[in-house]
């Protein structure tokens, strides 16, 4: 079925895209979390006028283009977020963000499409990749900052992104030896699973040859 994005989903569309989903998927996950609605054509044909109203407002020449293109990278966005303790994002910062911050601060209109963010999920500093106009492409910065406070120095940054890979390094091999260790309770408490195991470790003797008579 259609549904329109009130939001961005991973791995699945940008806001205000129509997206063809598994109905399972739109009435059990996205309509009641409020990340969709479905698509009526009332709602298709106000986000297609939506759109060519914004189009007016991109880039329409090379001359145009390498105009934005000289204040995306004169600009700097900042973004204050809700982080924890490791710089984690409780959330992230998308493509949608950044280009409805590109609008509201230098009046610049991009599509989301040309905006190579990603899903940012820790706080810094990043340079994303912006296509303007045909050829013409800038570089954008971005400030991921903590609410009330500001970056720590890069290092800092560096330290807290390696310990938390680590630290999630650690809880998989935890996840798995526990996984492990469930898996042997389970054999030892069940006969019949024990039986199969033995079986293969144990392969049952060799049928008697001609030159060696059965007892």
């Amino acid at each position: 079925m259609q549904v329109v994005l009130r939001s961005d989903v991973e791995s699945l569309g940008l806001r205000g895209e129509v997206v063809n989903v598994a109905r399972g998927y739109a009435r059990n996950y996205l309509l009641p979390r409020g990340l969709a609605e479905l698509a009526t054509p009332g709602l298709v044909r106000e986000l297609e006028r939506r759109d060519s109203i914004r189009a007016r407002h991109e880039a329409q020449s090379t001359d145009e283009a390498q105009a934005i293109a000289k204040r995306l990278e004169a600009a700097e966005l900042r973004f204050d977020v809700n982080a924890g303790p490791t710089g984690s994002l409780f959330g992230s910062v998308t493509a949608t963000n950044v280009a409805d911050r590109l609008w509201d601060d230098l009046k610049i209109r991009i599509d989301r499409r040309r905006l190579d963010v990603g899903t940012i999920k820790r706080i810094g500093r990043y340079t994303i990749p912006v296509e303007v106009f045909g050829d013409v492409t800038a570089e954008l910065r971005l400030l991921v900052v903590p609410e009330g406070g500001e970056l720590p120095p890069e290092e800092e940054l560096e330290a807290a992104a390696a310990a938390e890979v680590e630290a999630a390094e650690e809880a998989a091999q935890l996840h798995a030896e526990a996984e492990a260790l469930v898996e042997a309770e389970v054999t030892a408490e069940d006969p019949a699973a024990q039986e199969a195991v033995e079986a293969v470790v144990e392969p049952e003797p060799s049928a008697p040859t001609l030159d060696e008579p059965a007892a």
